[in-house]
């Protein structure tokens, strides 16, 4: 069966199209920078390599851009559409209405749609994907895997908010936890890794968006985004943890709406707000150059990765692993350095040569003699959501 999987983030489209249930990958690529001036596409199969920088305005052109790669006469791996008998999406946002993997139907869109406001960067990008996905699949399957569903094993005392009660029982209105795709995945890998699925282990999530997993004996126990993909960490243009009388005060005292003050700190806060860029690959090299804002902006984001650590070990009274993935976990060794320095108390020794890599593959980064295992796992949210729908 071709299972071909898109995954649509916040600025990107990560896509591979697999034999399953061998795990194949026919090909694979990636769609980045969508939005600025500058887009980038990859695309690898066994035979050719593609690396071409054009303008990407929005998910649509993107996905656009994958097919015409899929079905082109020189490089592609398909004579026809047909030969796709499902599609697995990515969903960022399912609520409550989900909790597994779901072949989508028009009440599944509807309830996707119904979610925007939630994860507003994240589920109309998904939605578009589906509906594009849809018009040029037309005879496959379309499955839906929520970011949420890993999540739902966080126990009620770290999902409930210190509100009305009635707001959780009336309005479901509670942590839901994001990524869960990915933290899943990189949890596996290690549990694999440390021969035992009896392990605490805090996994780092680190792209555009970011979140951080406490993660006991293979399940979610706590988590940093919340209700909707804001909190917790730093991230590209979201502001993570803030003291929520900011947005009272941006109101009342200096005029803002709620829609600005909504599209102020999901898409012109985080590490943009900070320095100006969204891509941390921009933000290092500025730093290098002794760019005062960006260096800040490091010392703020690898700050709040350390505080998270710690209120993780705390909740499970110890930690065996720690784990680093997606884009920014697995290839910046700088950020990885900065997090895992000054945590000597926890029994963390980061091994400074072994950090210095772009992981391709799990790559341990902690020294011979760290009570806790550091290590760099490269995540493939396309795999896991290629699993579940074949198994759907």
């Amino acid at each position: 069966m071709k299972v071909l999987v898109i995954n649509s983030g916040s600025s990107s489209i990560k896509y591979q199209l697999f034999n399953m249930p061998e795990e194949k990958v026919i090909c694979s690529g990636l769609i980045e920078r969508i939005g600025l001036e500058e887009g980038v596409v990859h695309y690898e199969s066994e035979t050719n390599s593609i690396k071409e920088t054009i303008t990407i305005k929005n998910h649509k052109i993107g996905l656009e851009k994958v097919v015409s790669l899929l079905l082109d006469d020189k490089v592609g791996v398909l004579k026809s559409t047909e030969e796709i008998e499902v599609v697995g999406h990515r969903v960022v946002h399912g609520g409550s209405a989900f909790t597994k993997t779901t072949v989508i139907t028009e009440e599944v869109k509807t309830q996707i749609e119904d979610l925007f406001s939630l994860a507003p960067q994240h589920n109309p990008a998904n939605l578009e994907g589906i509906k594009v996905a849809e018009a040029i699949f037309k005879k496959a399957k379309q499955v839906a895997v929520f970011d949420t569903a890993f999540h739902q094993s966080i126990p009620e005392k770290a999902y409930t908010y210190a509100i009305p009660k009635q707001f959780l029982k009336e309005n479901k209105i509670r942590l839901y936890g994001f990524h869960g795709t990915s933290h899943k995945y990189v949890s596996e890998k290690a549990n694999d890794y440390l021969q035992t699925k009896k392990s605490k282990i805090i996994t780092v999530h680190l792209g555009n968006g970011c979140s951080i997993s406490a993660i006991e004996n293979g399940q979610s126990i706590d988590h940093s985004l919340g209700f909707g993909p804001v909190t917790g960490l730093v991230m590209g243009t979201r502001c993570g943890d803030i003291d929520h009388t900011l947005i009272f005060y941006l109101i009342n005292t200096l005029g803002y709406d709620a829609d600005k003050v909504n599209s102020l700190l999901q898409k012109e806060s985080g590490m943009f707000g900070l320095t100006g860029y969204s891509d941390l690959r921009d933000i290092e090299a500025e730093a290098a150059k002794g760019n005062e804002d960006c260096l800040l902006a490091l010392d703020i984001n690898t700050y709040r990765i350390k505080k998270y650590i710690g209120s993780y070990i705390a909740a499970m009274n110890g930690v065996d692993a720690i784990v680093f993935t997606a884009g920014i976990g697995e290839n910046s060794s700088l950020i990885r350095e900065k997090v895992c320095t000054d945590l000597e108390f926890f029994g963390i020794s980061l091994d400074i040569e072994k950090n210095n890599v772009r992981a391709k593959e799990l790559t341990k980064i902690s020294t011979n003699d760290s009570k806790v295992t550091l290590l760099v796992i490269p995540t493939n949210e396309e795999l896991e959501i290629a699993k579940q729908s074949y198994k759907l």
